[in-house]
């Protein structure tokens, strides 16, 4: 079925997430609400991160910013995936050195410490700052909550930071596998409260970041990360079932085959996916965000332009959200930025229809096996 009737941004991102073939893609940047833009910069010359994160006025304005120099078809709430590990009781520390919990998750003991937590009071900036959101873009811009997935977030709790290598984390998991497996899903109780917060106060999709599963063999991936993945977005699909899911992975190529069986709407993928091979792996059932290489986006003009249309051409317009394969880094220039967003928002040549594909079965909270 074709039609002219015009698509606002949240049609696009939302049709996109349901496989549609569309006039164009949605784009938008992870990280978008960052240090590449001196607008933020300022705000951050008299605000702590963390600050930022729970105040909602500066969380608005912080996530507002990209929308309004940008132009992205999306705009995602400002805070971080760490924000729900203070709320089960650890201390957190973040600022520009990066996250630190000095008091991490490292026995059975501090495992069963952990709490599970009202998002309505103990992270009631969050819904807070989403609803102030929705009312300032209004009912056609997408907005977008996250939490981080529960691999992710044991390997902070764990570590206490970011270590190469998750020495710590998986040495937790191999010699006290069962432990490993309750703190996992702790995380997935608390996580899902959090997201269905978020999704109440007008999230018209959330991510979940799982930045550090690629550091997991395709088996202990299978038999500890999955299983409280797909316990989440289970979850939610029964309580928001018109809500997408998207399950952003790094550097986990060798993981595609049980990602498919995340139950994810939408699986968000890193610059090493070569994406029209990902769509024959995983068929018509998942769309897919992705995937320009950050790095890219501090080439010249026309690097930047041919990357960003390969990236377009790769799916025909069908099942895509367009984004960069991790967040902007730090000092990539503005104009760069636009440039990204501009290009990615050109029609597409091919006509648009409004045939989907089947959603993906949900997944149960087995190991997917």
């Amino acid at each position: 079925m074709t039609t002219s009737v015009p698509l606002n941004r949240k049609d696009l991102f939302l049709g996109a997430c349901r496989g549609e073939t569309l006039p164009r893609l949605p784009v938008w940047l992870m990280r978008q609400a960052g240090r590449y833009l001196p607008e933020y910069r300022a705000i951050r010359r008299d605000h702590a991160f963390l600050e930022v994160c729970k105040t909602p006025d500066l969380a608005v304005e912080v996530s507002l910013q990209p929308f309004r120099r940008l132009g992205v078809d999306a705009v995602i709430v400002f805070s971080d995936i760490l924000i729900p590990a203070e709320a089960m009781g650890l201390k957190l520390e973040l600022g520009d050195a990066g996250p630190n919990l000095p008091e991490p998750v490292r026995s059975k003991r501090d495992v069963l410490k952990l709490k599970l937590f009202d998002p309505e009071i103990e992270t009631a900036f969050l819904p807070e700052a989403i609803r102030r959101i929705s009312r300032e873009v209004g009912p056609a811009v997408p907005v977008l909550g996250f939490a981080a997935a529960p691999w992710t977030l044991a390997c902070y709790m764990v570590e206490g930071r970011t270590k190469e290598g998750f020495a710590t984390v998986k040495s937790f998991l191999l010699s006290e596998p069962s432990t490993f497996r309750d703190l996992l899903h702790r995380i997935a109780e608390a996580a899902i409260p959090y997201l269905r917060a978020q999704i109440a106060a007008g999230a018209a999709a959330v991510q979940l970041f799982d930045t550090w599963c690629g550091e997991l063999s395709l088996r202990d991936y299978e038999e500890f990360a999955l299983p409280a993945v797909q316990e989440i977005i289970s979850s939610l699909a029964s309580a928001n079932p018109e809500t997408p899911v998207i399950y952003y992975t790094k550097a986990s190529h060798h993981l595609l085959p049980a990602l498919a069986r995340s139950g994810a709407s939408v699986l968000s993928v890193d610059w090493r996916v070569e994406m029209r091979s990902l769509r024959e792996k995983l068929g018509p059932r998942i769309a897919i965000q992705g995937n320009v290489d950050p790095a890219v986006l501090f080439g010249p003009p026309e690097e930047i332009r041919r990357a960003t249309l390969e990236a377009m051409a790769a799916l025909g317009g069908t099942g895509h959200i367009l984004n960069l394969g991790h967040g902007i880094l730090q000092h990539t220039p503005v104009e760069n930025a636009q440039l990204f967003i501009q290009t990615g928002q050109q029609p597409l040549s091919q006509e648009p229809v409004g045939v989907g594909f089947a959603p993906p079965a949900r997944a149960g909270h087995g190991s997917g096996s």
